[in-house]
């Protein structure tokens, strides 16, 4: 998966990866998918939930802050 952050494309290949680009160049803090997508990657990393669970709130919380995401089917 790619997300445009300010002019950069990201490359989104883990939790690990979900977790860094919303926890450090996420531009709204405040949306409640946002806070949805945090928590569903926290325990994604930790089992408790699937990381397409995690793939799909970060998915939805990006349409929430406007940031493009192109999703890589190999």
């Amino acid at each position: 998966m790619l997300v445009m952050a300010n002019s950069d494309a990201l490359k989104i290949r883990t939790l690990y990866d979900v977790g860094r680009v919303l926890l450090e160049f996420w531009p709204d803090e405040d949306g409640e998918k946002y806070v949805v997508a945090v928590k569903t990657c926290v325990e994604a990393i930790t089992g408790e939930m699937t990381p397409e669970d995690a793939r799909r709130a970060f998915i939805d919380a990006a349409g929430e802050a406007n940031i493009p995401v192109i999703t890589i089917v190999r």
